[in-house]
């Protein structure tokens, strides 16, 4: 164990229980010592109370990765094994959360040091029983599984590689007791060679230690907060704290891959395109100890998978014959047509060494001050926030759902989506790629409210971390670098400067953006985007209930802010909550009546935007309902869906879908694209 120990000058005669130390630091000390633990060691012979810091709770494994490697996928000189499924499951204590780190419980499986549960995986932990406890914990969950490495694998002497899809938050690592890998931070994938720790024969012992604590430091950003009158709270109470509006889930929530490789191997792939059919692309490859003279080759299939150009050489370009471009939905009769970039690395004497295909969309993203085009056309977004959230799986992917929620967006005619709040599975990336469905990726600073160089760093490192995984991906048309960060502090304007100048550095061909919610003279962030999208929640959390301002204030605001800085601005949240079946005339707040004809007077302002300023696009909040945590402005979650948790349709998805349709095409006949009272069966 390592404890890193913040000493504070205290009278020992005054101090009895580890609330009263806490409560006796001021709150700047407070906030200068984030996520402090709940154990504290008093020494009564000294002079001082010492505190032990939770960040530094034990010595976790360095990360080997600085990335979570390209996607598995079977090849001609790889295999996959997904690990999926019932795995082994214990809360370490909350209010002992080292016990298994001091314990060892990765040392052996789980079962034999206390008693376990049975977790799905990939899903969330938290909603997965009947149990409170489970569903509130702060701090320390342990899964493992056992798996046998195939004797083929470990006959052609090949790199066995694991990667896990997302772990939130902080993971550890552990392969037959040995630590192999840690990470911080969920949405993004971990990777480990664990080649050097697997058995020779039987099975193998995986075990992933996962913390789901926030504090200043992490992103998201959150804190512990200490309840220390034992009077009226057990000592040593505290909660986790954070101000996002969607509930902190945890645990396992991607597919876990156990992956071959060859000795000499493809690390990485980067692919840049046009509209022109050129295909710029750059192959990184590692060779084995002592291996010379490896070349590349390229081959570029269609979707019939019939070879249209080919290339030599690690680093080039080519170009497609009769190219027949990425659109998005309902912008071309054959949207999200992809190529494959088929990848080979050659031994000396031209023999196959390994092997990977990319999926290539050909497009090219431009922005200006008079705003977006694909393809050289103009572009308007029609589109929504999102979450990855459902019913018992809570953030944990799930095939089905993907596919349900893909025909949901073609269903109500839009062509985009923001990853809001944090980098979606990869799976549902190949879907928007599939699909033509474009993407705004988002990385996880959601709320943040402080910012400093420490942050900074951490969310530069955040985002390459998902620039080098999304980068090749036609859908992904834009980055954005937070969500309502609270901008108007005087460090916030200098901190966006250097996080967009290191996006825009990481990869130039896309716009950096951001969510923006602060009012425009005092926003400090805005500055540094490319395009602006401007949250706004006129008639709800501002003169509620008042429908009749909405137009004037979102015309004024919006045009405002093209005035100030002579870019492109878009909508990026706009919304109501509504209950499902609650009706009410006059239009009531809560009612799917309020939450219509606020969408429709949106709309009316959307369209006088449209023809006055470079408008990009209205993206409604929110796709569906999801789960939050529990306050009093939320009635089992956020309500802001024109689709229930379970994805069933209220009132305002009938108008979305008319509206959405006819954008996309104005001479959308009645027939095509039916009217409310035919599809719905009455008037809104």
């Amino acid at each position: 164990m390592v404890e890193c120990l913040v000493t504070l000058s205290l009278d020992r005669n005054a101090i009895s229980s580890p609330a009263e130390v806490i409560n006796a630091l001021s709150s700047d000390e407070r906030y200068k010592i984030p996520n402090i633990e709940t154990r504290l060691s008093l020494d009564k012979g000294k002079h001082n109370g010492v505190l032990a810091e939770r960040n530094s709770r034990a010595e976790l494994p360095p990360a080997q990765f600085t990335w979570g490697g390209l996607y598995p996928r079977d090849t001609a000189t790889r295999e996959v094994k997904s690990l999926d499924g019932v795995w082994n499951f214990r809360l370490s204590p909350k209010d002992d959360p080292d016990k298994g780190f001091r314990e060892s419980w990765f040392s052996a499986p789980l079962s034999t040091t206390g008693d376990v549960i049975a977790m799905a995986v990939p899903s969330s932990y938290n909603d997965a029983t009947q149990d409170i406890d489970l569903r509130d914990h702060v701090g320390w969950a342990w899964y493992d599984t056992t798996f046998i490495t195939p004797k083929r694998w470990l006959d052609d002497t090949q790199r066995v590689m694991l990667r896990l899809g997302s772990v939130h938050y902080t993971a550890a690592v552990y392969i037959n007791g040995v630590a192999v890998t840690s990470h911080e931070g969920g949405h993004l994938p971990i990777l480990a060679d664990i080649t050097a720790s697997l058995k020779t024969a039987g099975k193998n012992l995986l075990t992933v230690a996962v913390e789901n604590v926030l504090t200043n430091e992490t992103i998201p950003q959150g804190e512990l907060r200490y309840k220390t009158d034992e009077t009226m709270y057990p000592p040593g109470y505290f909660y986790q704290y954070y101000d996002f509006d969607f509930f902190n889930y945890a645990g396992i929530h991607r597919t876990v891959f156990l992956y071959s490789t060859p000795q000499s191997y493809i690390d990485d792939v980067a692919v840049v395109t046009d509209a022109a059919g050129v295909i710029n692309y750059s192959v990184e490859f590692v060779a084995d100890t002592g291996v010379t003279g490896l070349t590349c080759a390229v081959d570029v299939l269609d979707a019939n998978d019939t070879v249209v150009v080919q290339a030599s050489g690690c680093d080039g370009s080519v170009t497609v014959p009769n190219p027949q471009l990425w659109w998005p939905y309902l912008m071309d009769p054959n949207p999200g047509y992809l190529y494959t970039l088929q990848v080979s690395l050659l031994a000396a004497d031209a023999t196959l060494v390994d092997e990977y295909p990319v999926k290539v969309g050909l497009r090219e993203i431009a922005w200006n001050s008079t705003g977006v085009t694909i393809n050289g056309r103009p572009l308007y977004v029609r589109g929504c926030g999102k979450h990855e959230d459902s019913d018992i799986r809570g953030k944990g992917y799930d095939p089905a759902l993907v596919v349900k929620d893909f025909s949901l967006l073609k269903w109500l005619g839009a062509n985009a989506f923001r990853t809001s709040h944090y980098p979606y599975a990869e799976e549902i990336m190949d879907r928007a790629d599939a699909e033509g469905i474009m993407v705004i990726d988002e990385c996880p600073a959601v709320n943040l409210r402080t910012f400093d160089s420490a942050l900074e760093a951490h969310h530069t490192n955040v985002i390459e971390e998902l620039i080098r995984r999304d980068r090749n991906r036609p859908s992904v048309i834009a980055w954005s670098i937070a969500n309502e960060p609270r901008s108007t502090q005087a460090a916030a304007e200098s901190y966006f400067a250097n996080v967009a100048a290191n996006t825009r550095a990481a990869d130039p061909t896309r716009p950096v953006t951001a969510a923006i919610n602060e009012g425009l003279d005092q926003d400090l962030a805005a500055a540094s985007l490319d395009i602006i999208w401007i949250n706004r929640y006129d008639s709800w959390y501002s003169d509620s209930g008042h429908l009749e301002v909405i137009q004037r204030q979102l015309l004024t605001d919006i045009t405002g802010w093209y005035i100030k800085y002579n870019r492109p601005v878009g909508i990026s949240e706009y919304g109501a909550d509504s209950v499902i079946g609650l009706h009410m005339d006059p239009a009531f707040m809560w009612s799917e009546e309020y939450q219509m004809q606020l969408f429709l007077n949106n709309f009316a302002a959307f369209d006088s935007l449209r023809s006055s300023i470079p408008f990009m696009g209205e993206m409604f909040w929110n796709f569906a309902d999801f789960m939050t945590q529990q306050g009093t402005g939320r009635a089992g979650g956020n309500r802001k869906g024109v689709l229930t948790r379970s994805r069933q349709p209220k009132s305002t998805a009938f108008l979305v879908r008319e509206r959405y349709h006819n954008l996309a095409s104005d001479a959308r006949s009645a027939d095509t694209c039916p009217s409310l009272a035919s599809v719905y069966g009455r008037k809104p």
